[in-house]
């Protein structure tokens, strides 16, 4: 008698060994027909696999998004096997998934998006051909003689220790792979090829190139619509596109990675600082600043020559190393050790916007998401060890406040102690549980992430939201009792002792570069008003108006409200059609009769039109808009 216990704690009881699929279909046929795989005793497995003994069994079924992996780990079967009906002499390599669905390397004749269309229809034969889909376990010498005609399995599998080699059939089709799968080819229902791209096999530069075909499938038609949709608002919401159409920034073949911010992207950059200083000097800050380019003897002391070199610039000045620096804290050391400091003088909340440079492979570089050149809003905050929980409190409520003003959701994740890291069991089993307790008393969910922490302290990771719901890890809080013990950091304490301070790492922008890309693209370029670039636009209704236009745009300009005169010889519709294109939160338009009553008309991007606005009073309520820092312009009804 075979005893299998379900997660609800219940038990299913078996004459001969079951397969997975007959303990589902004991549960109810419906049910079985939605299972993927299953979980053996905390293995995941395929469902035709025999349970040989007693053991706990969980189902993935196709509203699991582990269902969801598997299925498109099949998928990529499905599309490997298409391709080789189409393309008899392609050389299959690797097909995993990855987040945004799945791709294929294959050694083929070059592809393109005209190809999809003839792949996806084998692919649909596939699918509708319901082919099961079987495990094969065989010796290492079988593998290597069924492989002998397939160089890249072939090579794969000369690196894999002798034992058993799993091999997946479908049909005419049968692939290396250590599964599972669904139970047959018919599961993959709602799927499409995305792109194509080179890739050199095992990313070396000296072997093959590759066609990387990438593909996305769900269990649903209707996710599979939303999710293209999804991607279509992104492709409109992209920062690269919309920075080129609103003129804020660019890149140089002459800088590669390494932003170049336009005027009106400027306007937006000091809108973001000018808001950033403000806050810190309320929750007591001071802001520094330090120099980019010190010695390797600080960087050795600081760690970061043993554990980060690979990614920093070095230059050798006068026959000294010198490096360019990829993190702001080593001269926030330096600063805080410069004279002493007494216990009454903690915290010390020292900020800083600095200018850091990491190197980044050129093939990963992505717009200002990804750049080699960026400003870091890092803080250093120096506390005796009864602060630490009042002061990760502070950070986290000043993150809330920092955050929500710009719609944007967050939640938090805690990683923990790497492998690769400095200082001691004792100093990272406090910095931990200092995070613990401060996150305890914040009140919110977090998640932990095993031994993803810093190199030198634990942290907490701030994931935002953005208007599309994608989540992007900006905020950092690092607990870290290295940096201070290296540097020899101390404060005198009530007992007239020296003690070693508690620093906190933080920041809350994090790249300010990449938190620009995304404020583009949670915004869609249309920026709340206070953070455009251009926030009235003034649009006489001809060139003899043109000297009333500029009389109206100085004195906005003199209040500091950012604006623009369109003084082409256009007519008005055009005029107003291109500021709505240019996202200009305000459009006001002068007539002879705004000109002789001393008001405007004004238009905003949401529909609202007001004619016969008294300059004082739409002055007035620009101000108080900009200094509430509203989200959408309120006030212009009535």
């Amino acid at each position: 008698m075979i005893n299998i216990t379900l997660p609800d704690g219940g038990i299913k009881q078996f004459d001969q060994p079951p397969t997975g699929l007959d303990v589902a279909q004991s549960i109810s046929e419906g049910f079985a027909r939605n299972c993927v795989a299953m979980v053996l005793d905390e293995r995941l497995m395929d469902l035709d696999r025999t349970i040989d003994g007693d053991g706990a069994v969980r189902f993935i079924t196709t509203k699991d998004p582990e269902g969801l992996e598997i299925m498109r780990h099949s998928a990529a079967h499905v599309m490997a096997q298409a391709i080789l009906r189409l393309y008899p002499d392609a050389k299959l390599t690797i097909g995993p998934v990855v987040e945004e669905g799945f791709y294929y390397d294959i050694d083929m004749p070059p592809v393109s998006e005209e190809d999809f269309a003839r792949i996806e229809a084998e692919m649909k034969k596939i699918v509708q051909e319901k082919l099961p889909i079987r495990r094969e376990e065989v010796a290492k010498d079988e593998a290597l003689r069924i492989y002998r005609d397939e160089p890249y399995k072939l090579e794969m599998l000369k690196d894999l220790a002798d034992g058993t080699i799993s091999i997946y059939r479908q049909g005419d089709f049968f692939d290396l792979c250590r599964g599972p799968h669904v139970p047959h080819t018919g599961f993959v229902k709602a799927f499409k090829l995305m792109k194509a791209s080179g890739a050199y096999w095992r990313a070396d530069q000296t072997k093959a190139q590759l066609q990387r075909v990438y593909g996305i499938a769900f269990f649903d038609k209707k996710d599979l619509k939303a999710h293209l949709a999804f991607i279509e608002e992104a492709r409109k919401r992209n920062h690269r596109r919309i920075g080129t159409a609103l003129d804020l920034f660019s890149f140089r073949d002459e800088a590669p990675g390494m932003a170049f911010f336009h005027p009106k992207g400027m306007a937006i950059w000091n809108a973001l600082l000018d808001y950033w200083r403000l806050e810190h000097r309320a929750a007591g800050y001071v802001e520094t600043k330090t120099p980019i380019l010190l010695q390797r003897k600080l960087w050795e002391r600081s760690g970061h020559w043993e554990n980060y070199r690979e990614n920093m610039y070095t230059a050798v000045i006068d026959e000294i190393d010198y490096a360019i620096k990829p993190m702001n804290c080593p001269g926030g050391m330096l600063l805080f050790g410069r004279k002493h400091h007494s216990y009454r003088d903690l915290p010390v909340r020292a900020a800083e916007v600095g200018l850091v440079h990491r190197h980044e492979l050129s093939g990963v570089l992505n717009g200002l998401f990804r750049v080699r050149a960026f400003h870091q809003d890092d803080a250093h905050i120096f506390m005796t060890p009864d602060q630490i929980q009042p002061e990760i409190l502070g950070v986290l409520r000043l993150v809330d406040k920092i955050y929500s003003t710009f719609g944007l959701g967050f939640h938090l994740e805690l990683s923990t102690r790497p492998a690769k890291s400095i200082g001691t069991d004792a100093q990272w089993e406090t910095a931990t549980e200092g995070l613990k307790a401060a996150l305890a008393e914040y009140g919110a969910d977090y998640k932990v992430n095993e031994g993803d922490g810093a190199f030198y302290g634990p942290k907490i990771d701030i994931h935002i939201k953005d208007a599309l719901g994608r989540t992007w890890q900006c905020g950092t809080v690092q607990l870290d009792m290295s940096l201070p013990e290296r540097f020899d950091l101390s404060y005198i304490g009530a007992d007239n002792e020296r003690h070693r301070p508690i620093m906190i790492h933080r920041v809350i922008y994090g790249s300010i570069e990449r938190f620009f890309g995304i404020l583009v693209e949670h915004f869609a370029g249309q920026f709340p008003l206070w953070l455009a670039p251009v926030q009235a636009g003034v649009l006489p209704l001809n060139d003899d108006l043109l000297p009333f236009a500029r009389s109206v745009a100085e004195r906005l300009e003199t209040l500091g409200i950012r604006t623009e005169v369109d003084h082409r010889s256009e007519s008005l519709n055009k005029k107003v059609r291109d500021a709505q294109l240019n996202k200009i939160p305000l459009i006001l338009t002068c007539g002879n009769k705004e000109k002789e009553s001393g008001t405007i008309s004004v238009r905003t991007l949401d529909g609202q039109v007001r004619q016969g606005v008294p300059m004082a009073s739409f002055e007035q309520l620009v101000l108080d808009n900009i200094s509430r820092r509203t989200l959408s312009f309120d006030g212009l009804q009535g």
